[in-house]
């Protein structure tokens, strides 16, 4: 059948933002601010306003739809293989998505590397965790002191944040405490030896990630020369997934972590995690960026609307 024009389209909108943040000799702080304009590829949904807040020090942006559920929220992570990207990038997206679930969502301006790497000294369990995951956890326990139930908090996100969105109720699961109620994880990014054949196999049809910017993303953040790739706190496709929510796996054909998508939904079917592994035909990497513009991921965002509906509060 063939992928739509606006997919098409968006397919070179990647390509156009990935060539000019690939420009030698810019700076990060440039490279960052060209991330953000993949905003621009999303349309404004209808009906959907914005509140800045502060999630005990962490930046957050509530994005509240129009008669959304006062008892559900999600918490959503962006994407930027967690050294660029952020809560503008992300607005529009959540938006859609929120509006799908129903629920307010929390857009989590988590922190980023070089500045933030991967702890150089792990110590114990604790400080084995990046700080991108601290965040993460900060903005869960603040909305738990907002009066929202674990049951009813759903956690998303796509790419760095699809992993996020995993990594956080594993962490959680981890001390003995009550994870969120359900996730969505989008295009995550499981496996940081960047060993799966995919990575090689898609470099020509993602139009987002390559092996050369993966490896850079992955020395911004894992800066210490000890740090085992393998480690289950950093590549989930080895942790141990017992207890995991219910759990909603997207993940676009094309992209260079598809085989990875791919391997993590197995891992959710070995751990018997109820969940739905939804490959994107032709996909990109992160193509929710995508959302009120393209039939494929406007339909993709209202199974993932679905799925937190069904499962929040049961």
């Amino acid at each position: 059948m063939g992928i739509s024009t606006e997919a098409q389209q968006f397919a070179q909108f990647l390509e156009s933002v990935r060539a000019k943040a690939s420009t030698p000799g810019l700076d990060l702080a440039v490279v960052r601010d060209i991330v953000d304009t993949h905003a621009s590829a999303s349309t404004e949904p209808e009906g959907v306003t914005y509140a800045d807040a502060d999630a005990d020090g962490v930046p957050v942006l509530w994005v509240i739809p129009e008669g959304a559920d006062p008892d559900k929220a999600l918490l959503h992570f962006h994407f930027g293989g967690s050294v660029a990207a952020s809560i503008s990038s992300d607005r529009k997206a959540a938006g859609h998505i929120a509006k799908a679930a129903g629920a307010r969502s929390l857009v989590v301006g988590f922190r980023l590397a070089p500045e933030h790497p991967h702890p150089a000294q792990i110590d114990d369990a604790e400080t084995a965790y990046p700080a991108q995951i601290d965040d993460a956890e900060t903005a869960y326990r603040w909305l738990l002191a907002q009066g929202y139930e674990p049951r009813n908090i759903g956690s998303t996100g796509h790419s760095i944040g699809g992993t996020l969105a995993v990594a956080l109720p594993l962490r959680l699961l981890a001390k003995g405490e009550a994870a969120p109620g359900a996730i969505v994880s989008i295009s995550p990014w499981t496996d940081l030896t960047i060993s799966n054949p995919k990575v090689d196999e898609n470099e020509e049809l993602d139009k987002m990630l390559s092996r050369n910017i993966l490896e850079q993303f992955r020395a911004a953040w894992l800066q210490d020369p000890g740090v085992d790739f393998t480690d289950p706190n950093i590549s989930i496709v080895n942790a141990d997934l017992t207890g995991l929510p219910p759990t909603a796996l997207h993940y676009g054909e094309y992209e260079a972590l598809a085989g990875e998508g791919a391997g993590f939904g197995r891992r959710l079917a070995d751990f018997k995690i109820l969940s739905e592994v939804r490959p994107l035909p032709e996909g990109q990497h992160s193509f929710i960026l995508g959302a009120g513009r393209m039939p494929e991921v406007d339909r993709a965002i209202e199974q993932m609307g679905q799925w937190l509906r069904r499962h929040l509060g049961s």
